[in-house]
């Protein structure tokens, strides 16, 4: 497989690995992109086969999904905690860090993953890097209103700052939250929580996909088989 394609086994590998820490009556926070859809997709099959779990979705495209595989949906307010989020990576460190947010859920993939009593990131390999910024840009949600700003203020900071567009390149790509995406290109962050910290400080950022000491395990489908890291 290409490098921006995972091979579809070792995603149903992870997803299934992931499912061994599901157990009956969880609510569970369901992630965005292919291997968060492997893992929404082996759920539907539990979840049909009679185990009792509940999801919260981090996109419209999860809950079209979930809602397919006949998992029932609740939202934020009607639950007090989220037992296990499941989601995958763009990149991951051996620290755990992470960069998120090319399938544009970010934002609501933090929220869920900061409720869950665990976190779990499904990944293949080419997703493992050293540092953070060297393999994906990181994402920034904005404000569209502020674009012209943020744009110049994160020039400071990247080294190339792209206004995400739709597939069909005719306008700007717009979050589940009516907000806009800056995929800003860095060289490997030497300080991803400094970088983190100077990208939140510009007025109109919502959210960063830098995802720093979140992760409990991540789980890396390989070779036919599925590795953890801790």
């Amino acid at each position: 497989m290409s490098q921006g394609q995972p091979d579809p086994a070792d995603l149903d590998r992870v997803a299934l690995a992931a499912l061994a820490h599901v157990a009956d009556g969880m609510t569970l926070g369901l992630g965005t992109g292919r291997a968060a859809e492997a893992f929404i997709r082996k759920l539907g099959e539990r979840s049909r086969g009679g185990m009792n779990v509940q999801g919260i979705a981090t996109s419209m495209r999860s809950e079209e999904l979930a809602r397919r595989e006949s998992i029932r949906l609740v939202t934020l307010e009607e639950i007090d905690h989220i037992d296990l989020a499941v989601d995958g990576a763009d990149e991951v460190t051996p620290e755990l860090y992470l960069t998120k947010g090319l399938g544009g859920a970010l934002l609501r993939e933090r929220v869920v993953a900061y409720e869950a009593e665990v976190f779990i990131v499904l990944v293949t390999p080419e997703k493992l890097v050293e540092q953070l910024g060297t393999r994906t840009p990181v994402p920034v949600e904005i404000v569209p209103y502020a674009a012209p700003t943020i744009k110049k203020h994160l020039g400071k900071l990247g080294t190339s700052v792209v206004l995400r567009k739709t597939a069909d390149g005719l306008g700007p790509f717009v979050t589940d939250n009516q907000n806009w995406i800056f995929d800003v290109g860095f060289e490997p962050l030497l300080d991803p929580a400094l970088a983190d910290a100077k990208i939140r400080a510009i007025p109109g950022v919502v959210d960063t996909g830098i995802f720093l000491g979140m992760a409990d395990m991540v789980l890396v489908g390989e070779a036919g088989s599925v590795r953890t890291l801790r």
